[in-house]
């Protein structure tokens, strides 16, 4: 659909443009090991972030939305949407905040230009995740 949306000029508007906070670098690589122990903590009894979320190339991506951000300086989260704000065709990423800080890393991204160099390392480690929910 993505590239239907591109080419017809429909917006685009992302759904957990975080995905479920794990792109603002709140999950581990041990929280799913934590959960098959018995962890009750959200980030280790997140059904979909434990199906969908934990693969090495997931935390590669995570890795280097923490390089530019510690490099610039600004949250993962700002980092993330900054990315995903200037992709082709997004209208608007649907961003959820239950904190004021957690809005202030949103708004920060609209004004957060990256680098050739920094979109192109963001993009690199990505590997599709099968669509779910559609068969």
């Amino acid at each position: 659909m993505i590239p239907f949306c591109r080419a017809t000029g429909v917006g685009l508007l992302p759904w957990s443009p975080l995905a479920r906070g794990f792109l603002a670098g709140n999950r581990r690589r041990d929280d799913a090991r934590r959960a098959a122990g018995g962890d009750t903590s959200r980030a280790a009894t997140d059904d979909i972030a434990q199906s969908y979320y934990y693969r090495d190339a997931d935390f590669a991506v995570v890795d280097a939305v923490s390089r530019v951000a510690q490099a610039r300086g600004v949250s993962h989260a700002t980092v993330a949407y900054a990315w995903l704000l200037h992709q082709p065709g997004v209208s608007c990423p649907i961003v959820g905040a239950s904190r004021p800080q957690q809005l202030d890393d949103a708004l920060a991204a609209v004004d957060f230009p990256l680098s050739a160099d920094e979109d192109a390392a963001l993009k690199s480690p990505y590997q599709p995740h099968p669509v779910l929910g559609h068969q």
